[in-house]
């Protein structure tokens, strides 16, 4: 057992996990693992990479997606720490790591805290900044004093408050010296951040170990890591904003390229029933370069300039106590990405008014931001849901790397799958009348399972449709509270939401619904009763847009034959199985998985569903269903208790 495992019993399979990752770190390979819910991936993955990365010095970064997925990682290292010595700290993004209140106020993304923070800095307007150099002592021995002990964000911020120091630099010096940095993904798939981090740790890749977790994400996240979009609406205030400042000639450029935007937006969208098209890249700059006679070396000069323009508007801004915000330097940004990618076929030029008239650089290669990969030392991927690892290898670009699949860990007598075989979403089968019959299924399984139910659906147009076929008035009927995922909520507001719907896990249950690859059926720890059942209702397959077939073909060319099946089939899929997955979130949890969608059974897509569906799996009609839930739910659980009859966790 690694003298950095902290626990006294090693779980089924947890030696050869580590094993396997220690010996890929020290000979500098990559590992692509898949391992069931409830393994201990973490602990495990640090027991493997700690022992040879702290006898050589590499550091070790952690990449999760989620705020909680992170904090979990602080926890094992300080159950570690309090065994075997180990240093660690999560990153948080300035604003969630300053106490200055006007960066918290104004700014809403992360270059322009980083702008912000810096030129507070050197207007000598952050007071906490200045204490550094006033209390450089006790800066220095709270910084020592978390190197001893990994600590959670909101450790490190109490006491920067108390001493009003800066948070921020605080973290940073506590990662310069620490042994593992906790991140998000973006750290390193963003090709700006990345260098930005890693020059200001100065560190080299060669000394990285870097571990992604739940590693079924980075397709998508590297996806929007790369791609970019700018609205129309942005270039409006931008004109406006160049007048303001007596920068006339950019106000003329940008009318009349916001002119050749509405001529263009005639021509393609207007009359179209499509939210997007794809345009050739030249064509949002023939008017102005027409108008104005321009060539290609004064058009790039004058997108400098606003560049240039954007950065003065932005500190004259911040002198003025004003939101440190410029359009005129984000136009000139995003219209400069787009020159730059002119002829790259990994990209995807677009034109959308789905969320008001904007142009959007869609990326298609999700291997492009993990180019870096090949200097690092090490790379570990792992999730509960990669197979076929193959194709995960395939598409993220992984080279010189071992795969290794886990065998399920939860009992069979404990998972339950059960498929209708006579409904679906299919687009030609949707109707008022199945849904109605989806309806049907879902109030029973409700009625059925005990206490905390999900719903995850294939899309918000399904449950719009469920909705419309009475789901929340029958739901009503079986006395378990009812909680609906907004689209549009904030990640405090669907906390809260989250937290009322657990709660009733101690009572007489509730029902979630949302939809499949959301925030909620992915990343969420339900234990015990706070989901002892899901229905799935149809297969979360990506509408045919533009951007997906780009997509489709552009994985057809790389990878001959497996177009489709890369780009729309797999992802679905994975989808899918992460929203089953929250049901057994231990080896002996005890859970009924429903689909509504007969699909299941074909053996196209069986084949990408985990062991431990595919063993328990029976198709089923309504009467079968209510048949099957009643036995399934009178057994004892096994090597646990029951009560009134109900499996209990």
């Amino acid at each position: 057992m690694s003298e950095y495992f902290p626990y006294n019993k090693l779980r089924p399979h947890q030696q050869e996990f580590i094993n396997l990752v220690n010996e890929a770190v020290r000979k500098g390979e990559n590992v692509i693992i898949e391992a069931p819910t409830g393994f201990g991936k973490t602990v495990s993955v640090l027991a493997g990479i700690l022992p040879h990365a702290i006898e050589m010095g590499y550091k070790v970064i952690y990449l999760a997606r989620t705020h909680k997925q992170m904090d979990r990682v602080i926890d094992e290292l300080k159950a570690i720490n309090r065994k075997t010595p180990v240093s660690g700290v999560e990153l948080r993004s300035r604003k969630d790591l300053c106490l200055h209140t006007y960066l918290v106020n104004y700014t809403t993304d992360a270059y322009n805290a980083m702008v912000v923070c810096k030129n507070l800095k050197k207007l000598g307007k952050c007071p906490y900044y200045e204490n550094e150099k006033k209390k450089r002592e006790e800066f220095n021995e709270v910084v020592r004093f978390f190197l001893q002990e990994p600590s959670h964000p909101m450790e490190i911020l109490d006491y920067a408050q108390t001493l009003e120091l800066c948070p921020y630099d605080m973290t940073r010096r506590i990662a310069e010296k620490a042994n593992i940095i906790v991140a998000s993904y973006l750290y390193l798939l963003s090709p700006t951040i990345r260098e930005n981090f890693l020059s200001s740790l100065d560190i080299e890749y060669s000394d990285l170990i870097v571990v992604f977790d739940e590693a079924h994400n980075l397709p998508d996240q590297a996806i929007s890591a790369l791609s970019d979009r700018l609205s129309v609406h942005t270039i409006s205030r931008a004109i406006k904003e160049a007048d303001e400042y007596r920068e006339h000639e950019i106000a003329n450029f940008l009318s009349i390229f916001a002119r050749g935007l509405e001529i263009l937006y005639e021509e393609k969208l207007r009359e179209r029933d499509v939210q997007e098209v794809p345009i050739q890249p030249e064509l949002i700059f023939a008017h102005v370069v027409d108008i104005l006679n321009l060539d290609g070396r004064y058009l790039v000069k004058t997108l400098n300039e606003m560049v240039e323009v954007g950065d003065s508007i932005r500190e004259d801004r911040i002198e003025k106590g004003k939101p440190p915000r410029s359009y005129v330097g984000r136009v000139g940004e995003f219209l400069l990405f787009w020159l730059s990618l002119i002829g790259r076929e990994d990209y995807l030029f677009l034109m959308s008014r789905e969320k008001g008239l904007s142009l959007e650089l869609v990326a298609l290669d999700p291997a492009n931001a993990l180019s870096f990969i090949k200097n690092v030392q090490s790379a570990i991927f792992m999730s509960g849901t990669l197979t076929p690892l193959e194709a995960f290898h395939d598409v993220m670009g992984i080279e010189n790397a071992r795969l290794k699949k886990f065998p399920r860990m939860v009992k069979r007598e404990n998972a339950q799958v059960l498929v209708a075989r006579d409904v679906s979403t299919r687009g030609d089968e949707r109707s008022m009348e199945s849904y109605g019959k989806m309806v049907d299924y879902i109030v029973e399984a409700v009625k059925l399972i005990p206490k905390n139910v999900g719903v995850f659906v294939a899309s918000y147009t399904v449950l719009q449709g469920l909705l419309s076929a009475n789901l929340e008035v029958r739901l009503e009927d079986t006395g378990k509270a009812i909680f609906i995922e907004k689209q549009s909520a904030s990640s405090k507001e669907n906390d809260l939401l989250i937290a009322k719907f657990k709660a009733h896990s101690r009572d007489r249950g509730a029902v979630l619904l949302g939809v499949m690859g959301g925030r909620n059926s992915e990343g969420q720890d339900y234990s015990g009763d706070e989901m002892n059942g899901v229905v799935l209702v149809g297969i979360p397959y990506a509408r045919p847009t533009p951007r997906v077939q780009a997509q489709i073909r552009y994985f057809e060319r790389k990878f001959p034959g497996k177009g489709r099946y890369y780009g729309y089939y797999l992802p679905a899929h994975r989808k899918l199985v992460q929203a089953a997955g929250r049901v057994h979130r231990s080896t002996e949890e005890k859970g009924s998985i429903i689909v509504l969608d007969y699909r299941l059974l074909w053996n196209s897509i069986k084949k990408d569903l985990p062991d431990w569906m595919r063993e328990t799996m029976r198709p089923v009609d309504l009467g079968k269903m209510r048949l099957y839930l009643r036995r399934f739910w009178q057994q004892p659980l096994q090597g646990k208790a029951t009560k009134e009859g109900t499996a209990f966790r």
